[in-house]
């Protein structure tokens, strides 16, 4: 499982769990306000501050060799992966960034492929860091392993889906019988009382099976679907991603599946948060013939919705309100966005967060192209790791976000 794969749909629930409720509800109601301008939240958490999220790359070993993965892993650990002491440290400086605490997630790699993996786990608990998991499915994740997790402290754990039939989901993780395996370890973890949270990365060999996908993860338990859109880096610059148009479709699909029960979340597609906040304002969904079948296979496998949208968003991007430490301590924006901003043997993490000058940029949306002048800037502002990846420039515009900002449409009137 690559490192980039578990994110922001790992928080909802740990963080009803870990008693901040609160910051939960501000996160939300901040989701929901359509065209806002420089929109600001009040009393919601201060991402210049401290992050939400802090991802730890605890290893590259995995013994996965899938088609997308950000990080390229390998079956064994790489030199200059962080020594357990040096891990603690790490924790230490996490903790470090006060209360509300950030969500620490450890992933990999395989986070299970580190023996000293519980050890850590037992650490960050302890100083009261809430911790979630990203393991790989191999034969390391036993049903004793399952158990061991559960007792662990451990709050929720993410496991990857990437088709809802095996040939589509082997097809990307390279392993046979691994769709059966992955079904199962998804009942398996939610029967053992976790949180547990499916990833999809979005790409042309599965997006019309997405229905079909919600409709399996609700009936193995999950209660989050996390859909990763895709970002080029990695090995997934073989993989084909869908296109702008396509992802806008995707996305008012997703809002309409997040009515079945489950918190939906996107990876990599902050657009997402305009689609939801216009479709709670009222807004019209599409109707082209992607979207129409997609929806349409929803009712017919999952019935009409149960409740209202669980589609919870927060203004976070790469740089803000997230960070990543990859496996020898060096500090990235995210997993997808491979800039380099300093290494936590050298440098504390809190100072790398608050003071770099690019996460500076990236929290005070000073973007160009149509994310700088976008009336949804603050709430979405775009895939940093996507406006890099296209064009070298991680303050530029978001290629697969098709909105023509109002600002945008007037500047090309007049010209």
């Amino acid at each position: 499982m690559s490192a980039g794969e578990v994110l922001t749909g790992t928080q909802a629930n740990i963080r009803t769990q870990a008693n901040t409720g609160t910051q939960a509800n501000t996160v939300d109601r901040a989701g929901v306000l359509p065209r806002v301008p420089g929109h600001k939240r009040g009393a919601g958490p201060d991402y210049a501050e401290r992050p939400m999220l802090v991802f730890w790359e605890t290893t590259r070993a995995c013994a996965l060799a899938c088609r997308h993965c950000r990080a390229s892993a390998t079956m064994q650990a790489l030199p200059g992966e962080l020594t357990t002491e040096q891990g603690k440290n790490l924790i230490d400086q996490v903790a470090g960034f006060g209360r509300p605490y950030p969500i620490l997630v450890l992933t990999g790699g395989d986070c299970l492929m580190r023996p000293d993996l519980f050890e850590l786990v037992d650490y960050a608990t302890g100083l009261g860091l809430p911790t979630a998991l990203s393991p790989s499915v191999t034969p390391t994740l036993t049903a004793a392993m399952i158990e061991k997790i559960a007792a662990s402290g451990v709050k929720a754990v993410s496991i990857s889906l990437d088709g809802a039939i095996a040939a589509t989901h082997e097809g990307v993780r390279g392993i046979d019988g691994h769709f059966e395996d992955t079904v199962r370890a998804i009942r398996a973890l939610s029967a053992a009382g976790l949180t547990v949270q499916v990833n999809t990365t979005v790409m042309r060999a599965n997006v019309d099976e997405l229905a079909d996908v919600a409709a399996l993860i609700a009936e193995a338990g999950a209660s989050i679907w996390e859909v990763f859109f895709l970002v080029q880096v990695g090995r997934g610059v073989s993989t084909e991603a869908v296109s702008a148009i396509e992802h806008e479709e995707i996305c008012h699909f997703l809002f309409d599946a997040s009515q079945h029960g489950f918190i939906v979340r996107t990876v990599e597609a902050p657009f997402f948060r305009r689609v939801v906040a216009l479709r709670r304002a009222g807004e019209p969904s599409p109707v082209t013939p992607r979207y129409l079948a997609l929806t349409e296979r929803l009712e017919t496998l999952m019935g009409p919705p149960i409740g209202l949208p669980r589609a919870q968003t927060a203004s976070t991007r790469d740089g803000k309100g997230i960070v990543f430490v990859a496996y020898d301590g060096e500090v990235y924006p995210a997993g997808f966005l491979p800039l380099g901003l300093g290494n936590v043997s050298t440098t504390p993490l809190a100072e790398i967060y608050r003071d770099n000058p690019l996460l500076k940029q990236i929290r005070a949306t000073e973007f160009s192209g149509r994310c700088g002048s976008c009336d949804y800037a603050d709430l979405c502002g775009g895939s940093r790791a996507r406006a890099y990846a296209d064009s070298g420039d991680p303050l530029g515009e978001d290629p697969a976000c098709p909105y023509q900002p109002p600002a945008a449409v007037s500047r090309g009137a007049g010209a």
